[in-house]
């Protein structure tokens, strides 16, 4: 049987294969028999400009500098886009595609989508954030011109879609009531690990730095991630509880990363946090396989809510309990397999994770609960079926169920 098509996955957020979920997808449709080739930024350690891993074809352009204003996030979606373009014409002429599939973070790659489909080829987007809360949620911003743009950016890469993926239920709605998307051309692909490589290793004693718990954070560290809240949690257990047996590792790297670390400092907490900076996959797992619960201190705010945490699933497929505020699509996510604090207060988080840390008895149970229903109800095998399944209707022309 010969290829199904070939398709170009375009992606601004991370490098790839960093970004787990575009990874997983790329290589999803590789297995479908797919020819699949990437435009994305480059990234430590990946930065050659092109490779084939995997049987992947990635093209890689430099990457812009972090985003601190909201003018600097212009600057990047700008660079981004600029290269983006100039190397489809380069994909197109050394490995073909009919199909571009576009991720987000920026909602401006319709514009390329609509050159392409002068030519045939298909326009898929696959909706990672909703752009207009990530700027609310971002830099505090009002519902000014730069939203009411945003709106709109969202709108017309709606509008040029072939199919939209969203992640969830909730961003799926987002895409019926603001876009006018109907089902038939929507499909949800959740975010999920590959349980075949992301999976628990001997837990290592060591890693608690002497101390009884260990509590682990995974993730990107930007303004709307709530890494501040931990911190100012982690203050309240040890100032104001006065718990001087706990280890935080906190992993992971992004725009607020440096001010973090000077945070620890300033609030006196820095003998008791380890910023290990983005590390490998082996080490997520020794330190998620040795913690005794994970954090996920994502503040309730437009984005945050509608969310589904790739933290929390992470944390899930090791079995690990987790605490987090309640939010509604984290909910979704754990169900019972964590402990909710009343949103935005990092006091309650902080007595949450004690309290959770002082029953062992119920941490085993919600994390046993937890990768039960990961491997069961979550898992990217499922997610990979949907993915593919959308293809082909896409290639035939039905609607989606």
């Amino acid at each position: 049987m010969g290829s199904p098509g070939k398709v170009l996955v375009l992606v601004e957020n991370l490098t790839v294969p960093f970004d787990r979920r575009v990874w997983l997808e790329s290589r999803a449709l590789r297995d479908a028999g797919w020819h699949v080739s990437v435009i994305c930024p480059e990234g430590p350690p990946w930065t050659a400009p092109y490779e084939c891993l995997e049987g992947v074809h990635i093209y890689r352009y430099p990457a812009p500098p972090p985003t601190p204003s909201k003018f600097s996030y212009v600057h990047e979606f700008l660079h981004c886009w600029l290269h983006s373009l100039g190397l489809s014409f380069k994909v197109r002429s050394q490995q073909g595609f009919d199909c571009i599939h576009a991720c987000n973070p920026p909602d401006t790659f319709f514009l390329i989508g609509w050159l392409w489909k002068l030519f045939g080829v298909k326009f898929i987007f696959d909706q990672h954030d909703v752009c207009p809360e990530v700027y609310l949620s971002r830099f505090g911003a009002r519902k000014d011109f730069l939203y009411a743009a945003q709106l709109l950016l969202e709108r017309l890469t709606y509008a040029t879609s072939d199919l939209v993926i969203a992640t969830n239920e909730s961003y799926r709605q987002v895409a019926r009531s603001r876009g006018g998307v109907k089902d038939s051309r929507s499909v949800v692909v959740r975010s999920a690990p590959d349980l075949g490589r992301f999976r628990r290793v001997p837990e290592e004693i060591a890693l608690k730095r002497g101390k009884r718990f260990l509590i682990c954070y995974l993730g990107v560290m930007a303004p709307q991630d709530g890494v501040d809240f931990l911190l100012r949690a982690i203050r309240h257990i040890v100032q104001v509880r006065g718990r001087q047996d706990l280890h935080f590792a906190l992993i992971g790297s992004g725009d607020s990363h440096a001010d973090l670390k000077r945070l620890a400092v300033e609030m006196g907490i820095e003998g008791c946090t380890e910023f290990t900076g983005r590390i490998s996959d082996e080490d997520v797992m020794r330190y998620l396989s040795s913690c005794d619960l994970g954090a996920a201190p994502d503040p309730l705010n437009p984005l945050n809510d509608i969310s589904t945490m790739n933290k929390v699933l992470e944390y899930m497929a090791l079995g690990r309990p987790l605490v987090a505020f309640d939010l509604k699509e984290t909910r979704y996510s754990a169900g019972d397999g964590a402990l909710y604090a009343e949103p935005n207060r990092e006091d309650d988080l902080g007595d949450k994770m004690l309290q959770l840390l002082d029953d062992p008895a119920r941490r085993a149970a919600m994390g046993a609960r937890n990768e039960t229903r990961l491997r069961n109800e979550l898992s990217w095998e499922r997610s990979a079926s949907a993915l593919t399944t959308a293809y082909s209707n896409l290639r035939a022309g039905r609607p989606q169920p």
